[in-house]
């Protein structure tokens, strides 16, 4: 049985080793952090595509049963008017499956139990540090000085990844996008309207969104302009006024973005927002990335958990069917690069139209919303993304030179 080191334990890797193992190989996740994540991170909206992804492996349900509904999107100017109506999020996807919004760290925890559950070792304090490749067989080497081998070795090791450097080491690094994270919960905020929909407001000067959790707690996000990238002495100060920060962004709005922060007992620190357009490697001998490593996704996109569980699910079926190794990361390659470079320029175009300031740009900004959700044709919805379906029995057939190489986003 041929034998997978799957690098980072996160929920690409987890996914990855799943799907790896269900296609025959024998599975080992690394994890560099030295414990699990347990608790860590915030929430996390997984889109129809990537739940019919892990459906096709039988995850699905995990995320169904940890997680709740988000039947609908909404849009918002910065007055309150509704640009859109509730619009289905079933409606371009495959078999009428819904988005699911779940806290990152119960997804992971979710995936890493059943990881244990199908046998698949999970070692922790595994920082990667070189790996090469030799008589068909590739060696990975970690920081604590330890050694793996295997017959193939996947870095899900997300935005900084190792993994990428070490296949290529002229990769690009991540491309800041100009604007911060911000999370937070009001519990038990008052709002009419059923739980689930995500409600995004178009602010004069940030972006706003909010889901009710069924139990009527509201999960919100919203992405602060910042021009220029951040350090971490720079963070640091930012937290000390955060609060103060946001609420001034959305003091002149007419819509529920202030009261909401201002109901808000723990905020999130803030945090920069990267994507990864164009790495023109993905794959070296016995090694490849996978997810954020290859393709991160701005956060506007809605698409970054998704796209890495469509990696992971593919990257299996193309290991399963094809006679080497080096076959299958060419027609894993030649069937995901434009698909996922595509969503990387649509949540960087999404991104750039979140930031429009002024009137004339937040009235086109606010036409195009509105008649995109209106096109009955499906031709300029933003929900094309979700449209994807995988079929775990059929092959992936390769899409010509297993390049498929495109313009920078």
């Amino acid at each position: 049985m041929a034998r997978a080191l799957v690098i980072g334990g996160g929920i690409a890797g987890t996914v990855t080793a799943i799907a790896l193992q269900k296609a025959g190989l024998e599975p080992t996740v690394y994890e560099a952090f030295d414990r699990t994540a347990d608790g860590i991170g915030n929430f996390v909206n997984i889109a129809p595509n990537g739940i019919d992804a892990l459906d096709s492996i039988g995850l699905g349900d995990l995320v169904r049963s940890n997680g709740f509904d988000t039947p609908a999107i909404a849009f918002y100017s910065h007055t309150g008017r509704p640009l859109t109506g509730d619009v289905p999020t079933d409606r371009l996807s495959a078999g009428g499956i819904i988005i699911q919004t779940i806290r990152r760290s119960d997804l992971y925890i979710a995936l890493r139990d059943e990881a244990a559950r199908r046998k698949i070792p999970i070692e922790y304090g595994k920082r990667i540090v070189d790996a090469r490749s030799s008589g068909g067989r590739v060696h990975a080497v970690f920081a604590d000085e330890t050694h793996a081998e295997g017959d193939l070795l996947v870095g899900a090791d997300g935005l900084r990844s190792q993994v990428r450097g070490i296949i290529d080491p002229a990769a690009p690094v991540p491309r800041y996008l100009g604007v911060l994270n911000a999370f937070g919960c009001a519990r038990g905020f008052p709002t009419e309207g059923p739980p689930g929909v995500i409600r995004m407001f178009f602010g004069k000067n940030s972006f706003f969104s909010y889901t009710k959790h069924p139990n009527g707690d509201l999960w919100w996000f919203a992405n602060p302009p910042r021009t220029t990238e951040p350090d971490a002495a720079e963070l640091r100060r930012a937290k000390l006024s955060w609060r103060a920060d946001l609420l001034g962004l959305f003091a002149s709005d007419g819509t529920p973005a202030a009261r909401i922060i201002a109901a808000t007992p723990d905020l999130a620190p803030p945090s920069p927002t990267y994507d990864l357009p164009k790495v023109p490697r993905w794959h070296r001998d016995h090694m490849i990335v996978i997810g954020d490593a290859a393709h991160a996704v701005s956060p506007t996109a809605g698409q970054g958990c998704s796209v890495a569980m469509e990696d992971a699910v593919v990257l299996a079926k193309c290991v399963r069917d094809a006679s080497s190794v080096k076959q299958a990361f060419i027609t894993y390659e030649s069937v995901r690069r434009k698909r996922v470079e595509d969503i990387v320029a649509q949540g960087k175009y999404n991104n750039e139209g979140n930031m429009r300031r002024g009137p004339v740009g937040r009235f086109v900004r606010n036409y195009f919303i509105s008649r995109a959700f209106k096109d009955a044709a499906g031709k300029t919805d933003p929900t094309w993304m979700s449209s994807h379906h995988i079929d775990w029995h059929a092959p992936e057939l390769t899409g010509g030179d297993g390049l498929g190489l495109r313009a920078p986003s």
